[in-house]
């Protein structure tokens, strides 16, 4: 089977950002995902944040491990630098390249199979490492790629296209981001572009290990009465506990809202999220509130999107290892081999 091609031509009168790109210079290749399929509404939210956020797309590093969501980072931002590695493999790749080069912007695409199954502690580590990066998770609970079986987040109860019935806990990514130590973690649904747009520009400008589950239907195995990933389900369960606004750092536009309504919080490049909460007495800066929160709605059966847990004080991985400002990649031969004298004074420190 053979697929054409995107046109190059360009109509002069594209819209273009503050960069001088237009919303095309952020695509990719034509999608061979099912027609409908929820991961490519997350591909254009993608697109559609780094054009808003003027980023130019030789500074992204995109990164993924296999699956139907492995697949997507081809979809978009063809300009950019991609390695697609080996299943459940992707977060120690992304934690290297950041080790080498801290000047990019690292994007890590995966899937429920890829992180929650055979790639969880890969996962883990990457986030309580404190790698800085934002970590989407292309949410649809069935392995769409060998025919819909269920995969790892999977609820219990839920129903199969064939007839089945999950009889597993399922594993909250959402969850374990908290406890592993993510700074930024959200949640929305392939639906909602309003949502998850902002949701993306926030997590690319965090300084930190951001995390987005996405629940994103499997339109061809998981899309029926039963599933409680479908498209139906999601939107008839969905509980929004904020709307997110997002201002690059610049002069804030100031506008009059009643008190308690709006939460504002600046990140370390000056930038401002602006939560307008929904549910009253939601604190997104409370861990283990959030934890609470997010328990109790899933045992009314209730999916809780928007930004879940902000920390408004993160360190990245490189802080933390307090690695010199220079990335490592570039660093020559005098710096990385200090001599036989500074390797002494190092080994007599752990004598």
């Amino acid at each position: 089977m053979t697929y054409l091609a995107k046109p190059k031509f360009r109509h002069p009168s594209l819209e273009k950002n503050e960069r001088g790109f237009t919303r095309r210079d952020y695509e990719g290749s034509i999608s061979t995902l099912c027609a409908g399929c929820g991961h490519d509404s997350i591909s254009a939210a993608i697109i559609q944040a780094c054009f808003e956020l003027n980023i130019e797309p030789h500074r992204i590093a995109k990164m993924s491990g296999i699956g139907c969501s492995s697949k997507t980072p081809d979809y978009f931002l063809g300009q950019s630098h991609g390695f697609n590695s080996v299943h459940g493999r992707m977060p120690s790749v992304l934690t290297g390249a950041n080790l080498a080069n801290k000047n990019l912007i690292y994007l890590g695409v995966s899937g429920d199979g890829d992180s929650a199954s055979i790639g969880l502690g890969q996962f883990v580590h990457c986030v309580r490492r404190g790698v800085n990066m934002t970590y989407i998770t292309e949410n649809n609970g069935v392995y769409g790629l060998t025919k819909g079986q269920f995969s790892a987040t999977a609820d219990r109860g839920s129903k199969s296209k064939a007839g089945g019935t999950n009889t597993d806990s399922p594993i909250d990514l959402v969850s374990m981001a908290l406890l592993a130590g993510a700074t930024f973690v959200g949640r929305s649904f392939s639906g909602d572009k309003p949502q998850l747009v902002p949701l993306i520009k926030a997590a690319l400008s965090h300084n930190g290990p951001a995390f987005i589950d996405v629940i994103s239907p499997c339109v061809a195995f998981n899309n029926h009465a039963g599933s409680t990933k479908s498209f139906d389900f999601v939107r008839d369960h969905n509980d929004a506990v904020n709307r997110l606004d997002f201002f690059e750092g610049r002069a804030e536009i100031v506008t009059d809202y009643e008190p308690g309504t709006v939460q504002d919080v600046e990140q370390h490049d000056g930038s401002i999220i602006r939560l307008h909460k929904i549910a009253d007495s939601y604190d997104p800066t409370n861990k283990v509130a959030t934890m609470n929160y997010l328990a109790t709605h899933h045992e009314k059966g209730e999916v809780v999107t928007g930004l879940l847990y902000l920390d408004p004080n993160p360190k990245d991985m490189h802080q933390l290892l307090r690695t010199v400002d220079v990335p490592l990649n570039r660093l020559g031969v005098k710096e990385l081999c200090p001599g036989a004298k500074a390797l002494d004074t190092i080994n007599d420190e752990y004598r």
